[in-house]
C-alpha cells in the first residue's frame, strides 16, 4: 500500500456517521446574495401550482459542486460526506458525491482487505464533469502525491483538456495520509498541475478555518491547501476537528462558487 507516509491496510473500517462539531468560522461571503431565493420568492397571490413550479425551478437552478473522490479504507469518504454537508448548507448550492473508477483487480483488493464500496455513490464519467459549477477532489497519498486511481481519472480527461471545457471552473482538494509527514501539503500541491493544464481555478482554504488551523494540542490533519485526515495504520478514525475542517471547506467552496456565478 502507500509506502513513505501513504495509506496502509485497514484494521477496521471507520463509521460513516460521526458526531458533528459546530464551530463558528469566518467565511469570505457571509453577506452574499441568495440569487436563487431572490429569483423564486413567492407572493401572497401565488397559487399552490405556481409554488410547486417555483420549487422545481429552484432545484434545477441550484449550482452544483461535484465532490469526486477515491477512498480505499473510507477515510477520504468520511471527509467527502462532511464536505457535502457543508456545501448543502449554503442556499442555492448542492454537493454531488462521485467516486472515480477503481483500477486494481478484485483479487488485489481482497488481499489488501479493502471494504466493499457504498453502492449509493455512483462512479463519475468524464462527460459529466462539464455539468459542474465547481469541484472538490479527494484522494489518499502515495509517496506524497495522489493515488494512481485518481491520477488515472485525470489522465482520462484529455478530450476535455483539448477543448478547455473545464477552464475557469473553481476546484479544491482534500487528502488522507498515513503519517504526519506523509504528504498533507505535498499531495495537494503536486495535484495543482492537473488543474493548471485544464485552466481550472485552484481554491485553497488558507487559514479561513480560524482557531482550528492553529490547534497544537491534539493531532489534526489538513492544511491551508485543504482538509485532511491522518489514517495511521487504518484504524485511526478522523477527529472532530478534521471533520469540522472538511465541512468548513464545503461551505467555503460553495460561497466561492456562488461569488463566481454572481459575477458572471
Amino acid at each position: 500500500m502507500g509506502k513513505g507516509g501513504g495509506c496502509v491496510p485497514s484494521k477496521k473500517r471507520s463509521p460513516i456517521d460521526v458526531q458533528d462539531q459546530d464551530q463558528d468560522h469566518p467565511n469570505p461571503d457571509r453577506d452574499g446574495h441568495n440569487l436563487v431565493q431572490n429569483q423564486f420568492s413567492t407572493t401572497n397571490s401565488t397559487t399552490p401550482a405556481q409554488n410547486n413550479n417555483n420549487m422545481q425551478a429552484e432545484a434545477v437552478k441550484k449550482l452544483r459542486i461535484f465532490i469526486i473522490f477515491y477512498s480505499m479504507y473510507s477515510h477520504v469518504e468520511l471527509l467527502a460526506r462532511k464536505m457535502k454537508k457543508g456545501v448543502d448548507s449554503i442556499d442555492g448550492v448542492e454537493g454531488v458525491l462521485y467516486r472515480v473508477p477503481e483500477t486494481l483487480p478484485m483479487e488485489a483488493l481482497e488481499q489488501m482487505r479493502v471494504p466493499l464500496k457504498d453502492g449509493g455513490v455512483p462512479v463519475v464519467s468524464v462527460d459529466e464533469l462539464t455539468m459542474a459549477d465547481g469541484f472538490l477532489f479527494g484522494f489518499p497519498t502515495r509517496f506524497g502525491s495522489m493515488a494512481a486511481q485518481m491520477k488515472a481519472f485525470f489522465d482520462s480527461t484529455g478530450n476535455l483538456w483539448k477543448g478547455q471545457r473545464l477552464a475557469g471552473v473553481p476546484a479544491g482538494f482534500f487528502v488522507s495520509t498515513g503519517t504526519q509527514g506523509g504528504g498533507q501539503e505535498t499531495t495537494a500541491w503536486t495535484a495543482i498541475t492537473q488543474l493548471v493544464h485544464h485552466g481550472m481555478i485552484y481554491v485553497p482554504i488558507g487559514y479561513t478555518f480560524g482557531a482550528g488551523m492553529f490547534e497544537m494540542v491534539s493531532l489534526r490533519g489538513g492544511s491551508p491547501y485543504g482538509a485532511g485526515v491522518f489514517s495511521g495504520d487504518g484504524s485511526r478514525e478522523p477527529s472532530e476537528t478534521e471533520l469540522a475542517l472538511a465541512e468548513h471547506q464545503g461551505k467555503y467552496m460553495a460561497l466561492i462558487v456562488k461569488r463566481f456565478s454572481s459575477a458572471s
